[in-house]
C-alpha cells in the first residue's frame, strides 16, 4: 500500500493536491495491481468555467476560441507542474496572468464580428477550496432520491462549494507526504486520477427512484408514443480519439479523455459538416450521424501512453459496449418536429464536478433494476447483470440555431409535462444506452478531464444530426403516428 500527495489537474482549470492511497486489488482478482482509488483529498483551484458562460461565437472566431479554451487547460497543466515541485497556492497569481492573456485573445476574436463579451475578463481569477466541495459530495446523493422524469434532464439541487482562503497553502493541511514525482506508468496515474471507493453503491441497496424506465414512451391524452430506433453497432471498429468536435472544433486532444464513437465514421476535431456529410457510417439505415461518449475502463492499471489515455491521466483498458441502443421518442405534449440537419446536442456535464450539478445528466444502472438511477454514484452490480450507462438528450429547440456558444442555449429540457420553453418546440427525443459486462467490484471507471477525478457525476454524452432529411423525415412521422420503427 502506497500513501502519498499527487497534484490533480481540475478541469477548466481546477488544481488539486490531494492524498491517495494505491490498493493492491479488489474483490474481483482480475482488476489487478493497477486498480487504485483515491481515498481523501484536500484542496482545488477552482477556475470559472469559461467555455460555459460563452454565449455567441462568429464562425470567424471559432478556430481562436477553441485554441483558447485548449490553451486554459493546457495552463493548468503548467501550474500542477509548478504545484508538484512545492509552489503551493503560489501558482495563483501565475495562473490568473495567464489565464487574462488567454481570455482577452479570445474576447478579441469574437469582438470582431459581434458585441465584445467584456464579462469574459472577468474570469481569469481562481480561487482554492476543498475537492469535498465537489459536485456530488454530500447533498446530491442519488442513491435516495431522483426526480421524477429523470429522462428528461431534471436534476436534484446543485451543491454549492464555499470558496477557500487563496493565501492558504494546501501543503499546511496536514495530511499531505511528498509524492516522487518521478514516479511514471500506470501506478502514479492510476493514485492521481481516482476515482473513490465511495463512488461506488450496491444498486441491490438502492431503493427505486425513478418511475419511468430509459424507453418508456410518453404518457398524457397528447402524447405521441411512437419512436424510432437507429442501430449503429457497439464501435466494433475501434473508433477512438481524444477530440471533441463540438466543444473545440480544429484542436488535437481538445477532450483530454477517449471518446467511444458509433454512426459517422469521420467524426474528429477536424470535420466539418461537408465531411461528415460525405462520410460512410456504421447504422444500417444509411443515418449518418455521430453519436460519442466518453470510453470506460477497466481500472486494471494498463497504461497506453498516449493523448486522452495515460498521458491524461486515463488508465485502464477500453471496455467495449456490450449493447448500444440509440433511440428517438415522441413528447407527452404533443407531435414533434424534424431536427436540423447537423443539429450539435450535448447532455450532461464532463466537467460537473468542479463545475456543479446544473447540467449534470448521467444516469447509471444495472440491468433487471433500471428503475433505480443514479446520478453521482457508479452501480455494483449482482452477477450476471450489466452495468448501464443513459444519456437522455435535450427534447426542445430553438428553431433557429444548429449550435451556440456554449452549446446549450440553443436546446432545451420540457418540463414534465413535456412543455418546452417559451420559442422551443418540441423535436425527438434521443435517448443512448450502452451496456457493459464489467469484473465484479468497484472495478471500472468513465474517461474523464484529468481533473474530475473520473467521478461519475462528469459522465456526458453527444450527438450531431447528420441523418439524411428523409430518414428524419420517416422519424418523426413514426414517432407522431405511435408507431414503432427502425
Amino acid at each position: 500500500m502506497l500513501v502519498g500527495a499527487s497534484a490533480l489537474l481540475l478541469g477548466g482549470g481546477g488544481l488539486a493536491v490531494v492524498a491517495t492511497t494505491a490498493l493492491a486489488g479488489n474483490s474481483h482478482p482480475e482488476a489487478g495491481s493497477g486498480h487504485q482509488h483515491t481515498v481523501s483529498a484536500s484542496y482545488t483551484i477552482s477556475c470559472p468555467d469559461v467555455g460555459e458562460r460563452l454565449r455567441k461565437v462568429p464562425h470567424s472566431a471559432q478556430l481562436p476560441v477553441s485554441k483558447g479554451l485548449s490553451s486554459l487547460d493546457r495552463q493548468v497543466h503548467d501550474a500542477y507542474h509548478k504545484m508538484m515541485g512545492g509552489s503551493g497556492s503560489n501558482v495563483l497569481s501565475g495562473l490568473k496572468a495567464q489565464r487574462q492573456k488567454t481570455i482577452n485573445m479570445m474576447v478579441t476574436a469574437i469582438a470582431k464580428n459581434t458585441k465584445r463579451p467584456s464579462y469574459l475578463l472577468k474570469m481569469s481569477g481562481c480561487t482554492m477550496k476543498p475537492i469535498s466541495e465537489g459536485a456530488g459530495a454530500g447533498g446530491n446523493d442519488s442513491t435516495k432520491s431522483v426526480k421524477d422524469g429523470w429522462y428528461q434532464g431534471q436534476t436534484q439541487t446543485q451543491t454549492q462549494g464555499q470558496t477557500q482562503d487563496p493565501n492558504q497553502d494546501p501543503n499546511q493541511s496536514g495530511q499531505q507526504q511528498t509524492q516522487d514525482p518521478n514516479q511514471t506508468g500506470g501506478q502514479q496515474q492510476g493514485q492521481q486520477g481516482g476515482p473513490s471507493p465511495d463512488d461506488f453503491v450496491d444498486i441491490t441497496t438502492v431503493q427505486p427512484n425513478a418511475d419511468a424506465p430509459p424507453f418508456a414512451a410518453p404518457k398524457g391524452g397528447n402524447a405521441t408514443t411512437g419512436s424510432f430506433t437507429t442501430e449503429c453497432g457497439r464501435n466494433e471498429d475501434g473508433h477512438f480519439n481524444s477530440d471533441n468536435v463540438i466543444v473545440t472544433p480544429g484542436v488535437s486532444n481538445g477532450a483530454h479523455h477517449t471518446h467511444d464513437y458509433v454512426g459517422n465514421k469521420a467524426t474528429d476535431a477536424f470535420a466539418d459538416d461537408n465531411k461528415l456529410a460525405a462520410s460512410d457510417t456504421t447504422c444500417n439505415n444509411g443515418d449518418q450521424s455521430t453519436h460519442y461518449w466518453p470510453v470506460l475502463r477497466k481500472l486494471d492499471g494498463a497504461a497506453e501512453q498516449k493523448p486522452g489515455a495515460a498521458q491524461d491521466a486515463n488508465v485502464g483498458t477500453t471496455l467495449t459496449p456490450a449493447t448500444v441502443t440509440l433511440k428517438f421518442r415522441g413528447s407527452q405534449a404533443g407531435p414533434v418536429t424534424a431536427m436540423p440537419r447537423f443539429l450539435r446536442i450535448i447532455t450532461g456535464d464532463a466537467k460537473a464536478f468542479t463545475n456543479g450539478t446544473k447540467n449534470a445528466n448521467a444516469s447509471w444502472s444495472c440491468t433487471g433494476f433500471e428503475d433505480r438511477q443514479l446520478k453521482d454514484k457508479y452501480p455494483l452490480c449482482p452477477q450476471g447483470s450489466q452495468v448501464v450507462r443513459t444519456f437522455a438528450f435535450q427534447n426542445c429547440w430553438d428553431g433557429r440555431d444548429i449550435d451556440s456558444g456554449n452549446h446549450r442555449d440553443h436546446v432545451a429540457f420540457s418540463d414534465q409535462n413535456g412543455t418546452c420553453p417559451n420559442g422551443f418546440k418540441a423535436i425527438p427525443q434521443l435517448t443512448q444506452r450502452i451496456t457493459y459486462d464489467v469484473p465484479q467490484g468497484d472495478s471500472f471507471a468513465v474517461d474523464s478531464f484529468p481533473e474530475q477525478l473520473h467521478k461519475p457525476v462528469t459522465d456526458h454524452g453527444d450527438f450531431i444530426n447528420v441523418m439524411p432529411d428523409d430518414l428524419m423525415s420517416k422519424a418523426v412521422e413514426c414517432i407522431n403516428d405511435g408507431r414503432n420503427c427502425t
